[in-house]
């Protein structure tokens, strides 16, 4: 009788270089959705062989879906919004982070009814409306984080729409263009927040028009509140315990600071769509 082992064709034999081609679909996953932008990979990935194509069109490399970079180029929201539809569908559903902008009505409409697993939403610039979010959040009540910036449609009734719903919120963007001085007081946002969205950890407000009342809610009612940033909102005036309580917080920046990369980036993006236009 032979005493040689014999050595099945999927059995990897020792120092011999496994092929990428036979690697675990979630394994090629993960390494796939590090190429940047995302549009490279969808261009590049899928032509090298057959099994990852299958990948890039499974739903392994879309639970995070971060198109932001691709839709600056865009000028139309409907193009946005089949993207989005389509990177969604790939998920199977089952997306937990989506960034992009100007997502338009009949985007976030299918996300709100197929993004039953998403935690973070980032949709600044969009152009949906309070009552859009009033009637279709209801669906997603798992999320963490959502950036509303420069969406202009969107007023404290849709906030509060949002808060109402989804009491998993620890992080809110809600960042504007940048305002003139002595515009009105307009407290109506932070207080919504503030009464809505009680678990918030992390706020981003830059530009907002509230004064000392509207963040004297958010301070006393957001009681996990660790990250605040108020850049440039000139109604505010920390009088009395306010900039006390303020600087307690683990990270807060006041409305004389200068600005955050966060914020140039928000300011830069604003620019390219108007440019665009």
């Amino acid at each position: 009788m032979s005493n040689k082992k014999e050595v099945s064709t999927d059995e990897q034999v020792p120092g011999q270089l496994r092929k990428w081609a036979g690697l675990n679909p979630e394994i090629l996953a993960l390494i796939f959705v590090r190429i940047d932008p995302v549009d490279e990979m969808v261009r590049s990935v899928p032509f090298v062989c057959k099994s990852w194509m299958e990948v890039v069109g499974g739903p392994y490399c879309w639970s995070k879906v971060d198109v932001q970079a691709w839709c600056r180029r865009r000028n139309d929201s409907d193009a946005v919004d089949l993207v989005v539809k389509k990177l969604v569908r790939r998920s199977k559903c089952s997306v937990q982070r989506l960034s992009t902008y100007r997502i338009g009505e009949s985007g976030f409409f299918f996300i709100a009814h197929c993004g039953r697993f998403l935690k973070e939403l980032e949709i600044p610039m969009s152009g949906i409306t309070d009552q859009m979010v009033s009637k279709h959040i209801k669906p997603l009540p798992n999320l963490t984080l959502l950036d509303i910036s420069y969406c202009y449609n969107i007023t404290s009734k849709g906030i509060a729409a949002f808060g109402n719903q989804c009491h998993s919120l620890v992080h809110l963007k809600r960042n504007m263009p940048p305002i003139e001085d002595n515009l009105p007081f307009d407290d109506s946002e932070a207080i919504t927040i503030a009464s809505t969205m009680p678990h918030l950890q992390h706020i981003e407000l830059c530009c907002g028009q509230f004064g000392d009342s509207g963040l004297f809610e958010m301070l006393h009612k957001c009681k996990s509140l660790t990250h605040l940033d108020i850049l440039k909102c000139w109604n505010v005036e920390l009088n009395g315990d306010l900039a006390e309580i303020c600087e307690r917080l683990q990270h807060f920046q006041s409305p004389w600071d200068e600005f955050s990369d966060d914020t140039e980036n928000s300011e830069a993006a604003e620019n390219d769509i108007d440019e665009s236009d």
